[in-house]
């Protein structure tokens, strides 16, 4: 799978809308949960593998290739930290995790 660009066809677009680009990128297995554990602040490859728990270390190391080349993490001193692109995305996040919550206690299937 290709890394989700703008203007190009992605998952759910074959026009590559910007929305459904992005929507590509952090639907990924484990892009999200990344971009949660490191607002928790800057850790390395080992230290966020252990935030994220059951992640494999090829997935963690392709997404965090893919969310680098996104401009949402990079590299710091102390590992891997969100960049103000990435505390904005997490941010804007937040009140989906609150809205998700109410959600799942009213949800019956």
């Amino acid at each position: 799978m290709s890394f989700p660009t703008p203007g190009k066809p992605v998952r759910g677009s074959k026009s590559g809308n910007h929305l459904m680009a992005l929507f590509d990128l952090l639907g990924r297995s484990w892009a999200m949960g990344i971009i949660w554990r490191l607002n928790e602040g800057p850790c390395t490859f080992r230290a966020l593998q252990e935030r994220c728990e059951s992640i494999s270390p090829s997935t963690l190391n392709k997404r965090l290739k893919e969310l680098t080349t996104a401009a949402l993490i990079q590299r710091t001193v102390e590992g891997y930290g969100l960049t103000d692109k990435g505390e904005e995305i997490f941010q804007l996040l937040h009140p989906l995790e609150t809205w998700a919550r109410t959600w799942a206690k009213e949800f019956n299937p």
